[in-house]
């Protein structure tokens, strides 16, 4: 089956097509974030595995757009767009409030049965069944702006232009609105083998948070940290594309060939 030469719709983005990919891996960002954030993944992941970037709407080219304002409405309009993709493995990898938005989209492709993934990485969350707080969007500007330096995922030049964090701050306060409201709801586990990716000095990301994605799969859980905070991502690009490259390498592998039948 021949893949598609371009997305064709706002939500997904390809940044280097792969000829003939063993994998997808459809990348989910963070809040504030947008689907360039995975640019180095597509440049660095081998060519066995192809990266699809979500681009969620309010930001960049989509900045016109309105913003959803929750998980479930967000993983609904991308589900659609995911179909043409689902002739290949399809593996999911979210940071932070991506992480949510990767599992949720995760259960539903499992729900519908064919296209369930192959494999989820989460990163930069705790579990969806830790209870978390979030208040974040409730900050006022200058809070929010203190907030979003903390934690070192945006570009300085954009908190020290007045124009730019202007139009920054609303797609921020949104997506943070959109975590703050998210609400884990029972249902089958995942089949899927499960990574989970943290930073050594994440203070969103305990350990025994972070071990508590465990409970949503029947496959295997593999843990990886690295030192850093937050947006560690950004200073261990290259190791983090290690393990996902480790993590999907079972899905290039050529099939077993089938034992020979016996006859007496």
């Amino acid at each position: 089956m021949t893949a598609p030469t371009a997305t064709g719709d706002l939500w997904l983005r390809r940044y280097r097509q792969v000829a003939d990919p063993a994998v997808r891996l459809v990348c989910f960002p963070h809040a504030g974030g947008s689907a360039s954030a995975y640019l180095p993944f597509a440049r660095t992941l081998p060519d066995f595995v192809e990266v699809l970037a979500v681009q969620y709407p309010g930001r960049q080219d989509r900045r016109q757009e309105p913003f959803l304002e929750s998980v479930d409405t967000l993983v609904d309009h991308v589900l659609p767009d995911l179909e043409p993709w689902l002739d290949r493995p399809l593996a999911l990898f979210g940071h932070s409030l991506g992480s949510l938005l990767a599992y949720e989209t995760a259960r539903r492709l499992m729900a519908r049965g064919p296209g369930a993934p192959a494999h989820l990485l989460v990163s930069g969350r705790v579990g969806p069944t830790v209870p978390r707080g979030i208040t974040t969007h409730l900050l006022g500007d200058d809070q929010l702006i203190a907030k979003v330096a903390e934690l070192r995922g945006t570009d300085p030049r954009v908190l020290a232009d007045e124009e730019l964090l202007r139009l920054a701050l609303p797609v921020i306060r949104n997506d943070y609105r959109v975590a703050a409201s998210y609400t884990w709801r029972p249902g089958p586990r995942l089949a899927c083998p499960l990574t989970v990716l943290t930073a050594v000095d994440d203070p969103h990301v305990p350990a025994d948070g972070a071990r508590a994605w465990h409970q949503q799969t029947t496959g295997p859980t593999a843990y990886h940290s690295w030192p850093g905070g937050h947006f560690y991502l950004n200073e261990h690009t290259t190791a983090v594309c290690r393990v996902i490259e480790d993590a999907l390498r079972p899905l290039a592998a050529p099939p077993r060939p089938a034992p020979p039948s016996v006859t007496e």
